[in-house]
């Protein structure tokens, strides 16, 4: 097995770990700025982004803050993902649409799914290297 090969076998995990880390930075944004006046919750629909990445089509949206006093994302975005402003029913009175419900269910949800594929990329690993070893 050649090395592209085994580029090819592991990409889809890859990426998706990859993925599910940006996504949780967003969401951890999101909790971080709970308070700050005028703040719009963003997020990425994972399951398109990861469609895209592994047709390697390019992103076509960056993320850009909409008040000076947001915190910037520590990595930055790193498939130019298509940040989406999540739909807040209804906004809070000071125009921020973070609600820590849903962040905290969708931080949960994302970091079970990182955990998943964390341990599907070690199953494989395993694989890997008991075939490596002939034992």
């Amino acid at each position: 097995m050649t090395l592209s090969k085994l580029d090819q076998e592991f990409d889809f995990e890859t990426q998706a770990l990859k993925l599910r880390g940006y996504r949780q930075q967003l969401l951890a944004s999101n909790v971080a700025n709970a308070d700050t006046p005028n703040y719009k919750a963003v997020d990425i629909d994972f399951a398109q982004e990861l469609k895209r990445r592994m047709n390697n089509q390019p992103g076509d949206i960056k993320m850009a803050a909409t008040d000076p006093h947001h915190l910037a994302l520590a990595s930055g975005n790193p498939y130019d993902a298509k940040v989406l402003y999540r739909a807040s029913s209804p906004p809070n009175i000071d125009g921020n649409t973070v609600s820590m419900d849903v962040e905290r269910a969708q931080f949960a949800e994302n970091a079970l799914h990182y955990e998943i594929t964390l341990r599907v990329l070690s199953g494989q690993f395993k694989t890997l290297m008991t075939a490596i070893k002939g034992a």
